[in-house]
């Protein structure tokens, strides 16, 4: 197996100060390694992985990139609340499929009304913050993943799955009539509390 050694050598010049992501990228990783080391990391949600038919990056992610998936996630949460819809957030949950050699972790996803043993998350929310990285879009759609919205330099792109394809959209499917415009001028100030006021206040509460 790639043993962990290699994987902390890979990680061990990275202090967490960086304004930027820190990605590692390894190839020829078995699904064995990869499923070998979702099982030392445990519960923890950092470092992400995402496993892509033998490439493996290994992201940590920045303060900056956890504020704003931070801020996007609290803001749906509020919409939600607002207009009455029923979730569920389930953070950074671990998709993968064996047999498609894939496995991904969003920054959140969401669960809307109440599900049985669900398979994929309605929505997953996806911060590239940095450039460089594997691009998860495939392995999401191939996933079975309904929704997902990519935040990239200040605006929110919406791909809704069609016929086990992602078609991009002006408008999300998931959750009809939310502001992305005012999400994303709400990421821009400087603390989440404020972000959370201000949304719910153009919300009318």
């Amino acid at each position: 197996m790639m043993g962990s050694p290699m994987v902390a050598r890979a990680l061990a010049d990275y202090d967490g100060a960086s304004p930027y992501d820190h990605l590692v990228r390894l190839h020829d990783v078995t699904w064995a390694d990869y499923e070998r080391l979702l099982e030392i990391r445990g519960d923890h949600s950092a470092p992400r992985y995402t496993y892509l038919q033998g490439e493996l990056e290994i992201m940590s992610p920045s303060k900056t990139h956890e504020s704003i998936k931070s801020t996007i996630g609290r803001l749906v949460e509020a919409w939600c609340l607002d207009k009455g819809i029923e979730f569920s957030a389930v953070g950074s949950w671990t998709l993968k499929d064996q047999a498609l050699k894939l496995g991904v972790e969003p920054d959140e996803c969401y669960l809307f009304g109440e599900v049985s043993e669900p398979s994929a998350p309605h929505l997953a929310i996806e911060v590239a913050w940095t450039r460089g990285a594997l691009d998860k879009r495939r392995a999401y759609e191939k996933l079975g993943v309904g929704e997902l919205w990519i935040w990239s330099r200040g605006r929110i792109q919406i791909y809704e799955l069609c016929d086990g394809t992602y078609v991009p959209l002006e408008q999300s499917q998931a959750l009809p009539g939310i502001d992305l415009r005012l999400i994303e001028r709400c990421i821009e100030l400087p603390t989440t509390s404020r972000a959370i006021l201000e949304f719910r206040a153009a919300l009318g509460g």
